[in-house]
């Protein structure tokens, strides 16, 4: 999928663009410099075509030289990952220095950039775009986030310069399994040591693997591509906001994948940086196996810590906390291939296909021993469930009287109720509630 940034110097309306594109209100917009510190993530869909959008938000406003060095870092990353770059300017202030510094390297950047003009709200200002011009980044394109003026214009133009989907080297039908984790947690070294040799270079900078790399492996039988995401930075980069290219990084890997064997550092824990990449896994429905490696440095391995351990990342992770959780060192190779042997499981539990007279036969007599509470007096009963045929995770559905009444804690209920009674370990599941 393609991958879109949105670039440029603070409080020109980034996060209100990313808003508008996503159709979301993730994004929170102030008129204050510097609001969005943590990086938005979200799709966007446009004649049939769907692609990711990234605002490159976050700088911390200290002094100038800090402003104008974030910029810098900020759209450096952004050329480095994104297929097309969208260069936020504000028509209310005219061009500045920033604006320069930052389309100075836009123009050396080796892909497409759309120079767009904010907040025209109105057609006489449209001529004063003119000296935007003089970016050298092409004609500007006036719009305003906030009212969405001018955005259909610019979204047809995205798909314009976005490159047609062109078939993958990679044979489908094939499950993918992504190793995604923040820097230096231990990704390449866990490939390494499945496949026996050096193929991913590694070493103590957290960010050595430039690019996400495809490994066909076949272990137990069983077919799959391994992904080693990566890559943060090369390493004469690594001081440029790890943060943000290892999340622009694992976005591709985790869209294109079956199931996601997220890695977490045992000397560190579980860390925010973590908790990003599982909301990305989470976002994506994808399916998830946590591996805790490097625990052959840490000392007391009894099972009190194992269990003190498992708690803490299933409390940071709740309320999906049905996943397998496997404490391994790729340095020593102890329990790697455990690791492999629980994703082909929770790959084939993704796969899995529940009757419907057994549903019911299960679900039924629970749902009359545990109903939906009544609201405003009117009693809900759900009378047949079935799994819905053809979909990418296991879906299901319940007919129900007054559907509308149904909460989210009773759903969570049913999809408990079936996790118990059938082997979904590590997939994520879909309950609908529907008119009988």
């Amino acid at each position: 999928m393609a991958l879109v940034a949105i670039v440029g110097r603070p409080n020109v309306g980034k996060s209100t663009l990313f808003n508008r594109l996503t159709k979301s209100r993730k994004a929170i917009v102030s008129p204050e410099a510097g609001t969005t510190r943590d990086r938005q993530y979200g799709k966007c869909e446009w004649n049939g075509r769907e692609f990711s959008v990234v605002d490159t938000g976050g700088w911390v406003v200290k002094s100038d030289d800090i402003f104008e060095e974030e910029i810098r870092k900020q759209v450096i990353v952004a050329t480095e990952e994104a297929d097309l770059v969208l260069f936020l300017v504000d028509i209310s202030t005219g061009l500045t220095d920033w604006d320069e510094d930052v389309a100075l390297i836009l123009r050396r950047a080796k892909l497409p950039v759309l120079l767009v003009v904010n907040k025209a709200d109105n057609f006489d200002q449209y001529y004063e775009a003119a000296e935007f011009y003089k970016l050298g980044l092409g004609d500007p394109i006036c719009i305003s986030a906030a009212t969405g003026s001018g955005t259909g214009d610019l979204l047809d133009m995205v798909i314009d310069n976005l490159k047609s989907p062109t078939a993958e080297t990679i044979e489908e039908g094939i499950p993918r399994f992504a190793v995604v984790g923040r820097p230096n947690a231990g990704k390449s070294s866990l490939i390494n040591a499945f496949i026996g040799e050096d193929r991913h270079i590694v070493t103590d900078i957290a960010g050595t693997t430039r690019d996400s790399i495809y490994t066909r492996y076949d272990k137990f039988g069983f077919d799959f591509y391994l992904v080693d995401t990566a890559g943060i930075r090369r390493k004469n980069k690594v001081t440029e906001d790890l943060e943000f290219y290892s999340v622009m990084r694992s976005i591709r890997a985790i869209e294109n994948s079956d199931v996601c064997i997220l890695m977490i550092d045992a000397t560190r824990g579980i860390e925010a940086q973590d908790m990003n990449i599982f909301q990305l896994i989470q976002k994506n429905y994808k399916s998830l196996v946590v591996v805790v490696n490097k625990w052959d440095l840490v000392e007391n391995k009894d099972q009190v810590v194992i269990k003190t351990f498992e708690n803490a990342i299933r409390e940071r992770m709740a309320p999906f906390t049905d996943f397998p959780i496997i404490f391994a060192s790729a340095l020593t190779k102890q329990r790697i291939f455990k690791v492999l042997e629980t994703a082909k499981q929770v790959y084939l539990n993704r796969k899995a296909k529940v009757g419907t007279s057994k549903l019911n036969e299960v679900m039924l007599p629970l749902i009359e021993a545990f109903p939906p509470p009544s609201v405003k007096g009117k009693y809900i009963k759900i009378k047949y469930c079935m799994q819905a045929p053809d979909t990418q995770i296991p879906t299901f559905v319940f007919y129900a009287n007054l559907p509308q009444y149904v909460k989210d804690p009773y759903r969570r209920f049913l999809e408990n109720k079936i996790r118990e009674n059938w082997q979904m370990t590590g997939c994520p599941i879909h309950v609908f509630i529907r008119q009988k």
